[in-house]
């Protein structure tokens, strides 16, 4: 089975481009949709130990965590030290079904894929992408979103051209829903030509 990862920098079109290669029948496993699911879940007597108050009613408040983590570069080591074993652990889980399930490649949608190192666990990476103006747009018409939270989560992902550097295929999300799809569908037959590569 090949495995891909799908990466890209907030407000890129990470998520339609998942949903694309969800359209080929290409299972996906969403690192965000997991890490929610943990936060119901098994993280949270550990994050809830680490940062006291911050969860209510069994499940982690996101906005309290968040407060806890504003401004505190070593808060946000302190929770991925926690969070991503776990989520590690229900990716591989994600992998092993689709294996079992006889698929003949999965997604892993992961938006730190390059910063977190784990491009090295895939065979090949593609990344969502589009113009900054298009990018700063679509972030800031967000519920609840800031300039200054956005330059913060900016500030924590690698620039988009060096993702665009590091990847295998680009999606250019700027040209619209059928230009991304067909970018989508080009990369898939691709991928089925090439066959698995040697890691």
């Amino acid at each position: 089975m090949i495995v891909i990862g799908l990466t890209g920098s907030i407000g890129m079109g990470k998520s339609t481009t998942a949903q694309f290669f969800s359209e080929h029948g290409v299972p996906v496993h969403n690192a965000d949709q997991a890490v929610h699911a943990l936060y119901r879940g098994k993280a949270v007597d550990p994050v809830e130990a680490a940062f006291p108050g911050v969860s209510r009613d069994g499940v982690i408040d996101r906005m309290r965590l968040g407060k806890a983590l504003a401004g505190k570069p070593e808060n946000f080591q302190k929770l991925e030290a926690i969070v991503h074993p776990l989520v590690f652990e229900a990716r591989q889980a994600f992998l092993k079904k689709a294996e079992a399930d006889g698929a003949e490649m999965a997604l892993l949608d992961i938006p730190l894929l390059f910063e977190t190192g784990g491009d090295r666990d895939v065979d090949c990476v593609v990344v969502a992408s589009c113009d900054a103006a298009t990018q700063r747009q679509r972030v800031l018409e967000r519920r609840g979103m800031t300039v200054e939270k956005f330059e913060n989560i900016l500030k924590r992902q690698m620039p988009d051209s060096e993702k665009r550097a590091r990847a295998d295929y680009t999606v250019d999300t700027g040209q619209g829903f059928d230009g991304a799809r067909r970018a989508v569908d080009a990369i898939i037959a691709d991928i089925r030509t090439k066959g698995k590569k040697q890691r």
